[in-house]
């Protein structure tokens, strides 16, 4: 068994409400809140991008906020990953994700772990800006499809066809640029899951971050009491350490 691993990216709607004026206001009260619009997501090196968006499901023209089964759809994925990949996923996509899910009585989907690509970003580099748009610029790996911001947000909750085609096409690249991101900081991630975990008993060595046995010696971790085997991936790079040398 190996490690079921989802890129995934949500697209949601704004709340809409009452308020006085234009700059720094109180909302008085929302005349509705936030759906998902769509979201888009991949296994780890598969070619195919699926997308999921309202008009997809039956009793869209009734109903153009109602995202319930769009929401059923999404909890299937996620209950199907071992491990969840999303810029700002943790903060936004699974708690939102979440809050759709509780709203339509679903239960919580089976455990997973997740990395958060931004939290990464954060973390080990100091980059001028951590959006996934930038980074992927930075590290030459694409970028996001240029868009009319807020107009393709309302064209979508109006129900415009043109506008839900480029909003997916939009869903689909944010994907397919967070695997690029997510390839590129895998290897500096030093809380990435261990994916020799999900692979059963083995007595290869395997880098912990990507499962490959490419692997070298290279010198020794020293703890306060212990001291390991260091090794670095060949293929990706990361660094990890294996089981205690006895001295």
């Amino acid at each position: 068994m190996t490690a079921k691993i989802v890129l995934l990216d949500i697209e949601t709607a704004p709340n809409l409400g009452w308020v006085w004026g234009k700059y720094d206001q109180n909302v008085i009260a929302f005349y509705s809140t936030t759906y998902i619009l769509s979201f888009a997501y991949k296994s780890l090196g598969d070619a195919d991008i699926t997308v999921r968006a309202l008009p997809d499901y039956k009793g869209y023209t009734k109903d153009r906020a109602n995202d319930e089964l769009l929401s059923r759809d999404l909890w299937s994925v996620l209950d199907s990953a071992d491990i969840v990949v999303a810029h700002n996923g943790d903060a936004f996509d699974i708690k939102r994700s979440n809050a759709r899910f509780i709203a339509h009585d679903l239960p919580p989907p089976s455990p997973f772990k997740t990395v958060d690509t931004l939290k990464i970003a954060k973390k080990h580099f100091k980059f001028e800006s951590n959006k996934l748009d930038d980074l992927g610029q930075y590290l030459a790996v694409g970028e996001k499809l240029a868009h009319t911001g807020f107009k393709l947000w309302r064209g979508c909750m109006d129900g415009d066809p043109e506008a839900w085609k480029q909003m997916k096409e939009y869903n689909a690249q944010d994907v397919a640029l967070l695997e690029e991101v997510y390839l590129k900081l895998r290897p500096w991630a030093t809380t990435h899951p261990n994916l020799n975990l999900y692979g059963g008993g083995s007595d290869t060595v395997k880098c912990s971050s990507c499962g490959s046995d490419h692997v070298q010696k290279r010198g020794y971790s020293y703890a306060v009491t212990q001291v390991r085997q260091r090794f670095q991936c060949v293929d990706c790079r990361h660094w990890f350490s294996g089981e205690i040398v006895k001295r």
